[in-house]
């Protein structure tokens, strides 16, 4: 299987600039390495209709081309359910039916990482788990073995991060990201991870995961977001800061696609241009601040 990068949007509205930009770099990393570039559709959870079409539309306005089909996470539930019959076959899982509050409250487990799970479920008797299933749905955990992991990351070098008894596949029979990614990655041969910083800490997570599934672990980079004048990671209500809103404000797209470059150290232009000098050593280590006005942009 040809290696491959990819960029993997949820469908729950329209992308921001942010988005765009990760994606841009994400397609630069695969393209300088010979990658092939895939696109996944994560509409597992908080799917908006009509959102995936608008994302695949402004990832072409601004240049992004991908190799093949776009693949959506809802056609894959039988890849899902066979990685946690294989975890739970080799006695890596057990059923949770703690709530969210009930977690919060429950104390840590002496020298367990802050944030968690205390494992409250972890050693249920038979009785109990009997009782336990009469009152509710279970979740399906992993057995965890370790309290932390290391990654090592392009951008990042080496990054420990707790690892818990997270979950596999939520109480609805929702499949959970930390276990989809990892499967949807091996499956689609994808060898190289680039997505937002906000993601390193659940990185060692996934990552302990492969393992387990004798999977090979990707080649991360995890890129600086885009921020607003807070500082804090751009959102929609942070204004015009979208393709369609700065569209209604005179921007178009390439001009849009420039200033992403740009605020990347890379000049102007298409994406093919920008590939001929990008080098991620040259990378921004710090978040963008989003301008956050139009007029700034023209």
């Amino acid at each position: 299987m040809t290696s491959a990068g990819r960029f993997a949007p949820s469908p729950s509205g329209e992308l921001h600039v942010g988005n765009l930009r990760t994606a841009i770099l994400a397609w630069l990393f695969a393209r300088s390495t010979g990658r092939n570039f895939l696109l996944r559709v994560e509409d597992l959870d908080r799917a908006r209709a009509g959102a995936e079409a608008e994302q695949l539309r402004d990832l072409a306005a601004i240049g992004v081309r991908w190799d093949g089909a776009v693949v959506r996470q809802t056609d894959r539930g039988g890849l899902y359910a066979a990685a946690i019959s294989r975890l739970a076959d080799a006695g890596r899982t057990y059923e949770c039916f703690c709530t969210r509050r009930e977690i919060q409250e429950a104390p840590s487990a002496p020298h367990a990482p802050q944030g968690a799970y205390p494992g409250t479920c972890r050693n249920l008797d038979p009785a109990e788990l009997e009782f336990k299933r009469s009152t509710r749905p279970a979740a399906i955990r992993l057995r965890s073995d370790t309290a932390e992991y290391t990654v090592r990351d392009i951008l990042h070098g080496e990054f420990t991060g707790v690892v818990d008894d997270f979950v596999l596949r939520r109480n609805d029979g929702v499949t959970a990201y930390n276990l989809a990614v990892v499967v949807d990655d091996a499956a689609q041969g994808i060898d190289q991870v680039v997505r937002g910083d906000d993601l390193l800490a659940s990185t060692p997570r996934q990552a302990y995961l492969a393992s387990l599934l004798d999977i090979p672990v990707p080649e991360y980079a995890h890129v600086p977001l885009v921020v607003n004048s807070d500082g804090v990671r751009l959102a929609k209500r942070d204004g015009a800061v979208t393709l369609a809103d700065l569209a209604l404000a005179g921007v178009s797209a390439p001009a849009v696609r420039d200033v992403l470059l740009q605020s990347l150290g890379l000049p102007a232009g298409t994406l093919e241009q920008a590939l001929a000098v990008f080098r991620p050593e040259g990378l921004p280590r710090e978040s963008w601040v989003w301008p956050g006005y139009p007029g700034r942009l023209q």
